[in-house]
Formats: structure tokens, sequence, C-alpha cells
């Protein structure tokens, strides 16, 4: 639904889904949401994705790369439950340290839970704070990751002048969210399913479909692929790069702070 797509000078500050909502209402809202969906996290995205979020998650953990040594560092937004952290410290063979930071506390409940059950606790850090302030000094971490967390977030340009203040010089960004689908046929069957079988299903399995209906308004409002590269670009950052998954249903979205 291009139509509604809002463009690299912003918009989705007052977004609320299709809703316009005054300054300042849109992250209670938000928050809110995440309140509701917190314990069905991962179901929520196997509903959304058709299971498809957890490949996706894998290329972008495998794109960046961890290395295998003490004392590098990552910072894990809009990460909560810890899905894209595991990966990371994982893929590190447990040598990185992610912090994870989220501004639902719901969430991040369940990401300490799981990272406990894990093993995984010593690896990582859990800190509840806003993507658009960051309590961190410059140049701290070497790599910034963010999945399906930068729409829900009001001021997406003060976020990412804010990842590119916390990574260290070489530092990479790296963002995964849905996007806009390129391929023919394919995007009339996704809009199909998103805006009439996911609120349905979401209402069946977790007692309340407006939270999905929120989620899928809101990606139908993000920038486009090339819109949203600008952007990252504007923050600051250089080699601004973006690779389509799945016919674009979702997008990864590369940059370095060189």
């Amino acid at each position: 639904m291009p139509e509604h797509r809002t463009t690299a000078q912003g918009g989705m500050e007052q977004s609320f889904g299709f809703r316009t909502v005054d300054a300042g209402t849109k992250q209670p809202l938000v928050d809110e949401v995440f309140h509701k969906v917190a314990r069905r996290y991962d179901l929520m995205n196997d509903i959304m994705s058709a299971g498809m979020h957890r490949v996706w998650k894998d290329a972008m953990v495998a794109a960046l790369n961890p290395p295998r040594r003490a004392g590098w560092t990552s910072l894990d937004v809009a990460g909560g439950t810890g899905d894209v952290a595991f990966r990371i410290v994982e893929a590190s063979q447990r040598a990185a340290h992610v912090t994870v930071l989220d501004i639902n506390g719901s969430m991040l409940e369940v990401g300490r839970e799981r990272a406990q059950k894990r093993g995984l606790i010593d690896n990582l850090d859990f800190v509840e704070a806003n993507a658009e302030a960051l309590p961190f000094e410059d140049d701290r971490f070497d790599a910034y990751t963010i999945a399906f967390g930068i729409r829900n977030v009001p001021r997406i340009d003060v976020a990412l002048a804010e990842a590119h203040r916390v990574l260290k010089p070489g530092g990479r960004f790296l963002c995964l969210e849905f996007s806009e689908v390129e391929m023919p046929l394919l995007d009339r069957a996704y809009e199909a399913w998103s805006f009439n079988a996911i609120p349905a299903i979401g209402k069946m399995v977790a007692g309340d479909g407006e939270p999905y209906r929120y989620l899928v308004e809101s990606i139908a409002k993000f920038p486009r692929q090339a819109d949203f590269a600008a952007m990252i670009g504007r923050a600051g950052f250089e080699r601004v790069s973006f690779r389509n998954f799945t016919g674009g249903i979702a997008a990864l979205h590369s940059g370095w702070k060189l």
C-alpha cells in the first residue's frame, strides 16, 4: 500500500498505524502494544512473517559476523526478548558481550528469563531506556543492531543519530525491518495476508487483534527501502546499503561509522 508510506523526510512521529496522534502520544501507545504481546512476541513474529523472521535474523547475524574474541561489544536496541542478542553471543562462541536495550520492561523481563535458561546471562546486560536517548557515552560499541523495532520509534532520525553517536569509529549499524514488497503478485498476496489474516489470527491466539492491526499498519507506513537508506546516510553513516529478503517483505539495512 505505497500511498500510505512516509518518506525520507519523516512522518512517523505522530503515526500510530494509520491514525494520526498528538505529539508525545505515540510512545505510550506503542508501549501498551508491547506490554500486551511480550509473552507472545516470538509467536507474533511467526504470524507476521510466516516463520521467516528466524531465517532473516540468522542472515542478519551472519552479515554482522561477530568476532570470536573478548572485548567486542554490541548494542541490540528494541531487542527486549533477546532473540537477536542470543544469536550474536552464540555466533561469537560466547565471546561477545551484548547490551539489550528496550523501552518496554515487560519485554526485558522475558529476555532476562530466557537468558537465564540458556546460560547466556553473563554475556548480556538488559537496559530499560529509550532509543532516542541512549544512556551511553560516545564511541562505546562495536556494533548496533535493531530488528523490527525502528518503525515503532517516534523520531527515527533522532534514534539513527544516537546509533551513530554510540558506535566506535569503524562500527557497524544493522537494521532489519519489514519493508515494501517489490515482487509483482507477492505484494498483493502479502497485503491481503497482512490486513485480513494477521489481526484475525492475533485475536484467536492472543485474545486481542488490535495490537496486530497496529503492527501491520505501521509496516505499511514505514519508508521504502531507498528512503530509509537515505535517512541512515543523513545520520552520518557511510557505505549505506540494503538487501531485500523474500521479495522485500523485509530488508536488511547496513551502514558504517567511518
